[in-house]
């Protein structure tokens, strides 16, 4: 029988040797931080997270990127033959039909992306309880998908747009300000839903609900202009509020600026991210032994 030490085996030795590296994983204790740094040491992951997510989205479908138009589109026939046509709606002085559909378009991103996100920790539970990454990856990923579905319909807002020769203004460049913005609404309440959705599984069921009753609490279907101030401005405490109001602004210039509103709504946003991202970093260390 040779020895490890003449079969040139080398002897095991202690593991905190100079070429070691020990990595320990412990629960988070108390006020944890975000560890944005980690998240963007696993960017790779989360492109594929985000490309898996489109790929299944979109698997064996008839119509396949359609849908993506093909929501915000009916909807818009709907309000406009119900809100526009029968309850003669005002508009700002914009046709009924692209006043309501260049408001589905952020809102139809925004809607997409919480329903997905919140169910996406718990469609994820195999990879969850195998392999250790920042959680945080599957909801940004699951809302990042519907940028493709936004783009698409986008483009029929610019086709429609065509349509009615309507030309956009200076303001377009403050778009991707709003863009930002819905992302930021749609993950901030997605993180809240998906952390609570692991430990209440009954939290999808208020998810349609949810979605319904923030639609006509949003002005899609009727301008904001209605309201007064202080009103008005208050009624930007509905991020959505600001955000729709900042699209039809930029993309159609309707008259009624977004001005404090905006201000209102980008707070409220801004704090629903920075307390949804809190609460699932607190939550994340129990995901593994409940989803």
């Amino acid at each position: 029988m040779i020895s490890a030490s003449k079969a040139g085996i080398p002897k095991p030795g202690p593991l905190n040797g100079a070429n070691s590296r020990i990595i320990r994983i412990e629960p988070s204790k108390g006020w944890v931080s975000l560890k944005l740094r980690e998240l963007w040491e696993y960017r790779e992951l989360m492109y594929f997270l985000t490309w898996r997510d489109l790929k299944v989205r979109y698997k064996q479908t008839f119509l396949g990127v359609l849908w993506a138009v093909i929501q915000p589109f009916f909807t818009m026939v709907v309000f406009s033959l119900f809100f526009g046509r029968l309850a003669k709606m005002p508009s700002d002085g914009i046709p009924y039909p692209i006043f309501a559909f260049s408001a589905l378009v952020p809102w139809t991103f925004f809607t997409n992306g919480l329903t997905q996100a919140s169910n996406s920790l718990v469609g994820s539970a195999n990879l969850i309880t195998k392999v250790y990454f920042p959680r945080l990856a599957i909801p940004i990923a699951s809302v990042l998908v519907g940028t493709v579905d936004f783009v698409l319909a986008f483009a029929i807002l610019l086709c429609m747009m065509l349509y009615y020769g309507i030309i956009p203004t200076v303001n377009i460049v403050w778009l991707p300000l709003f863009l930002v913005l819905v992302i930021f609404t749609s993950l901030g309440v997605s993180l809240w839903l998906s952390a609570l959705n692991v430990q209440f599984r009954d939290v999808k069921y208020v998810i349609p609900f949810l979605t319904q009753f923030w639609l006509f609490a949003t002005p899609i279907a009727y301008p904001s202009s209605l309201l007064h101030e202080p009103w008005r401005t208050l009624y930007g405490l509905n991020p959505m509020v600001g955000v729709v109001e900042g699209f039809r602004w930029a993309m159609l210039g309707a008259k009624t600026a977004p001005g404090p509103m905006m201000i209102v709504s980008a707070s409220v946003a801004s704090l629903v991210l920075a307390s949804g991202a809190i609460y699932f970093r607190r939550m994340e260390k129990i995901f593994a032994d409940i989803v």
